[in-house]
């Protein structure tokens, strides 16, 4: 499991937060407490999924091109990860009983499972979650 996703969510809650501003590799990157080359390939990413615009320069910087209503996590979530979350182990013995089955059996418990979670992601705003963060910092 990789942290794409949340330093994605991190990112954007930053620039979120400074509408209107381009917000540098460099100061995303000390607030996620990673390299900036990290956050400058995963705003390549999200840019490439039309989530943010990204100027070069020394006053460049990211910027939404969305309002944070607008995005869902799940735009986020594809933007930065691979679309599976589970995958099926599909080497096992055709011979064996339980080895012959078992991967039928769990793709549909993992399908089952996937829909939730992109439910549940769909179901939450981007906007959802910087309120959420406000009310943290204001606790």
């Amino acid at each position: 499991m990789n942290s794409r996703f949340a330093v994605a969510l991190h990112a954007l809650a930053l620039l979120a937060l400074r509408a209107g501003q381009p917000v540098s590799s460099d100061l995303v990157a000390s607030s996620v407490n990673t390299n900036p080359v990290v956050i400058r390939r995963l705003m390549g990413l999200l840019s490439a999924s039309g989530l943010v615009t990204v100027q070069a320069g020394r006053r460049g910087g990211a910027m939404l091109l969305r309002s944070p209503e607008k995005i869902s996590l799940l735009d986020i979530y594809h933007a930065v990860e691979e679309r599976t979350v589970m995958r099926v182990h599909e080497d096992t013995n055709p011979d064996c009983p339980v080895g012959s089955s078992v991967c039928r059996i769990l793709a549909t418990y993992t399908a089952d499972a996937e829909e939730a979670f992109a439910g549940y992601l769909r179901s939450r705003t981007l906007a959802d979650f910087v309120r959420d963060v406000k009310e943290a910092i204001a606790s």
